[in-house]
């Protein structure tokens, strides 16, 4: 190894071992979304930004030159995550390759190569990538998260290549080679916080072509290799976590724990409900056993408590007083002023046709029996009749329906509603044949009877 990748990988190291560093002082909690929440509850968008080892071989597959050097490489991607374990990134990368022939071949003989090294300045090479998140490992305090993943797709690169011999150095073309390449790669990614994470990278670059290094010593294509520590930056809310960190079973185990709590604290409020109804209980039944006075009434349902043995009481605990025994009866006396009250209260008697609705014209003389009503303690049945026009249990209906239309106007005007009876007969007692529309009339009716 050169000085300048020793380099490189104490900065890369350094760049992990700060990054940890963060991540212990400032931990963050990665939020967990219930299974099957919408997209929008993730960051899908994010960002990254790379440098590191830029070197002309693989670890698998043969070079033109012995000995690789290695150098600055450095890039940077934006992707879009499909699916928690699937996303497509679009990939920059930069830098140079270096490699001469300063070590024998494999069977110890010399290079026989014209060229003594090689120089060569990728000027730009774009990639687009399919990429994998093998899985989403919760670490003990469940803030950080480790992701291995791999990616593989295709590319276009331009370059120019610098080759150097013993009489001095040419260029491989005079214009800039341009050639596809595919991109394939493996890494892990720590979670810093919830919008950024540590990326470590191995990317291996197989070139449609063996131009690469300017030299084709056979009838093989040229590759390189990347290297690489970088950051990736999610794009959206804080709050949000990157959907490529989502793991479905934490976030089952996250919800049946949010469940679990909650069905736990309904069950001790439940049990705490239980314990105080069975105290109560407790106590209603001891008083319900208990008849603290003797008076046969328990102490449940005594209203009045302590009363003197010997008492007579009622349902309710309480003495029963009887204050008179003597029944005096009271002789109702009807007179002909009375009747003809009455009498007038019928004639003008009128409702709204087919209805129980009393008309305003009926109000002074159903005042006047109101007033009777009131100052004579007089009971009054009404009954209701109508002809036989209509179904029977619509005319039985109707005279119930006016007889009681009128105790409610009568007990409006202050009569005593348990002196008044009102009942329906409809067209079963008529006083006129109902084949004549003054038969009719005279059997549509509601009787008056004081007593």
């Amino acid at each position: 190894m050169n000085s300048k990748f020793l380099t490189l990988s104490a900065l890369a190291i350094g760049l992990l071992v700060s990054s940890e560093t963060i991540a212990q002082d400032t931990p963050a909690s990665i939020a967990v979304p219930k299974v099957f929440s919408p997209a929008s509850s993730f960051s899908t968008w994010s960002f990254g930004i790379n440098a590191g080892v830029l070197a002309p071989t693989v670890i698998a597959g043969k070079n033109d030159f012995t000995s690789w050097k290695a150098d600055l490489g450095y890039g940077a991607y934006i992707k879009k995550q499909i699916w928690p374990a699937f996303g497509i990134q679009a990939n920059f990368l930069g830098g140079k390759l270096k490699a001469d022939n300063s070590r024998a071949l494999g069977n110890g003989s010399a290079p026989v190569s014209p060229f003594t090294n090689y120089e060569t300045l990728v000027k730009y090479s774009g990639s687009l990538n399919a990429y994998w998140s093998l899985a989403n490992i919760y670490w003990m305090n469940r803030t950080n998260v480790v992701q291995p993943y791999l990616t593989a797709g295709y590319g276009l690169m331009g370059y120019d290549v610098d080759l150097t011999s013993k009489s001095g150095t040419t260029r491989f073309n005079t214009e800039t080679v341009h050639e596809s390449f595919i991109p394939v790669g493996a890494g892990l990614k720590f979670g810093i916080s919830n919008n950024l994470m540590l990326d470590l990278g191995y990317q291996m670059n197989f070139v449609d072509g063996d131009n690469l290094d300017g030299y084709r010593a056979g009838p093989q294509s040229d590759k390189f290799s990347y290297t690489h520590v970088g950051l990736e930056f999610a794009l959206g809310g804080k709050s949000k976590p990157q959907l490529s960190s989502y793991n479905p079973v934490a976030a089952l185990e996250a919800d049946y724990i949010s469940r679990n709590a909650a069905l736990q604290a309904e069950l001790a409020a439940e049990r705490a409900r239980n314990a105080a109804q069975m105290a109560q209980m407790s106590t209603d039944w001891a008083r319900f056993k208990t008849d603290s006075d003797g008076d046969g009434v328990s102490d449940f349902f005594d209203k009045c408590p302590n009363t003197p043995t010997g008492t007579q009481v009622d349902g309710a605990g309480c003495e029963i007083k009887v204050t008179n025994t003597t029944i005096n009866p009271v002789r109702v006396v009807v007179t002909e002023e009375d009747r003809r009250v009455v009498a007038e209260a019928i004639k003008n008697l009128e409702f709204d046709f087919g209805k129980a609705t009393i008309r305003s014209t009926s109000y002074a003389s159903l005042n006047r029996v109101a007033d009777l009503l009131k100052s004579k303690d007089f009971s009054l049945k009404l009954a209701g009749h109508t002809d036989d026009v209509g179904s029977a249990a619509a005319n039985l209906k109707l005279s119930k329906d006016r007889a009681e239309s009128v105790k409610s106007y009568l007990v409006s005007q202050g009569a005593n509603p348990s002196r008044i009876e009102a009942t329906g007969y409809g067209e079963s007692q008529p006083i006129s044949s109902n084949k004549t529309a003054s038969g009719r009339q005279n059997n549509r009716r509601v009787e008056f009877t004081l007593y």
